[in-house]
C-alpha cells in the first residue's frame, strides 16, 4: 500500500509540474493512436490524461444468496504524449476483486509505447494480444463478467511483445503481433498474430488468425471473427471463434444486441455457447441489462443493472452497481487555470 501511494503522489506531482509548466504544441499533424480515430491534429498537449477507473455494486444471486455489496476493480489509466509521433499509455489495477497479482507488473493491463505516423504505427510493452472477437475487445469496466465466455474469463491475454499497425486506407488497419503466449509455461513459447480491422457505416471487422506455442512443438492454432453490425440505434455483435489443439481446443459463438437511447441510455442483451475442454458439456452463458448515464456533459458515471447466467461460473446473478471515472488531470488543471480540454 505504501508503494501505491508513492507511486500516486510521482504521478500527481509531475503532472502538477506540467500543468505549471504550460501546454506544449507542436505544430506537426500527426494521427491519434486510439484505432478509429484516425484524424489529424496540429497541436500536441503533453500533460498527461490521468484517471481513476471504478466499479462496484450490490450482488444477488447462486454465490450471494442473502446479496453483497463489493467492489470489482479500481484502475489507474495514464495516457500522453513524449513528441508528435510518440504516445504512452499505462493502465494498472489497483485493486480487483477477480484478479490476485504475484507481482507489481501482473497487475499491470498494459504498459506500452507508439510510434505512429499517417500510414504505420510500432507499439512495444505489455499489451492485450490481437483476437478477433468484440467481446475480447472491451475494456475490463466495460464487461460484465459473469455474462462472459469461459475463455474470456480464463485466457491470460496481458503479455509483453511488439506489434504494427498499417493502415492501407480510412478505417482499415492491417495488423501483426509477436508475444509472449500465454500457453507457454516454460517462458519459452511465442503468440503470434495476424489481423484485419475495417469499418463502414454499416459494420466494423475484426478478423485475425493466431499461433500459440505451448512448449517443445506444441501449437495452438485459432482463427477468430468479429462483426459488428449497426441497424439505426442498434449495435449487434456476433464473435466467432475457434482455437485447435487437443488439450486447449475449442470455440465460441457470441451474440451481442444492444440498443442506444441518444447519449443517456443503452439496453444490451448477450447469448453465448462454449464447449468444455475437459468433458461433452457445452456451457452456456447469457444475460442483460440496461446502463445510464446521468450526466449530460460526458458518461463518466454510469449506472446499470444486469441479470447473469452462466454455467461456467456463479449461475444466476443479478448485479446492480455504479461506474465512474475521475478525471485528475482535469482537475488539476482547474487548480492552476488551465483550460480543459
Amino acid at each position: 500500500m505504501k508503494k501505491l501511494f508513492v507511486f500516486l503522489g510521482i504521478v500527481l506531482s509531475t503532472v502538477g509540474s506540467a500543468v505549471s509548466a504550460q501546454e506544449v504544441t507542436s505544430t506537426v499533424p500527426m494521427q491519434k493512436s486510439s484505432w478509429g480515430d484516425a484524424e489529424t491534429s496540429e497541436d500536441v498537449c503533453y500533460i498527461p490524461d490521468i484517471s481513476l477507473d471504478m466499479r462496484g455494486g450490490f450482488r444477488l444471486g447462486s454465490e450471494y444468496e442473502a446479496g453483497r455489496f463489493t467492489g470489482d476493480d479500481l484502475n489507474i489509466d495514464i495516457n500522453g504524449y513524449i513528441s508528435p509521433n510518440f504516445s504512452y499509455s499505462l493502465n494498472h489495477r489497483i485493486a480487483s476483486s477477480y484478479y490476485g497479482e504475484a507481482s507489481w507488473f501482473d497487475a499491470t493491463n498494459w504498459l506500452t509505447l507508439t510510434y505512429e505516423t499517417d500510414n504505420f504505427s510500432i507499439t512495444a510493452g505489455k499489451d492485450a494480444l490481437l483476437m478477433g472477437s468484440f467481446e475480447y475487445d472491451a475494456y475490463d469496466l466495460d464487461a460484465y463478467y459473469e455474462m462472459n465466455s469461459p475463455f474470456y474469463n480464463d485466457f491470460d491475454c496481458w503479455q509483453w511483445g511488439i506489434s504494427g499497425a498499417w493502415y492501407p486506407a480510412d478505417d482499415h488497419e492491417v495488423l501483426l503481433q509477436i508475444a509472449n503466449s500465454p500457453y507457454s509455461f516454460d517462458d519459452r513459447g511465442y503468440s503470434f498474430a495476424a489481423g484485419w480491422r475495417g469499418a463502414w457505416d454499416w459494420y466494423e471487422s475484426y478478423w485475425t488468425t493466431n499461433l500459440w506455442m505451448t512448449g517443445g512443438d506444441g501449437l495452438v492454432k485459432g482463427v477468430n471473427l468479429g462483426n459488428r453490425f449497426y441497424l439505426g440505434n442498434f449495435t449487434i455483435d456476433l464473435d466467432l471463434m475457434g482455437r485447435f489443439n487437443e488439450i486447449y481446443g475449442g470455440w465460441d459463438i457470441i451474440l451481442s444486441p444492444s440498443y442506444q437511447f441518444g447519449e443517456w441510455g443503452r439496453l444490451f442483451a448477450k447469448a453465448g455457447a462454449e464447449p468444455s475442454g475437459f468433458s461433452d458439456d457445452l456451457y452456456i452463458f447469457l444475460g442483460g441489462g440496461f446502463e445510464y448515464f446521468p450526466l449530460k456533459e460526458n458518461k463518466n458515471i454510469r449506472l446499470h443493472a444486469a441479470y447473469t447466467y452462466n454455467e461456467y461460473t456463479v449461475g444466476h446473478l443479478l448485479n446492480i452497481g455504479l461506474t465512474w471515472k475521475m478525471n485528475l488531470t482535469n482537475g488539476i488543471k482547474k487548480l492552476f487555470g488551465v483550460a480543459e480540454d
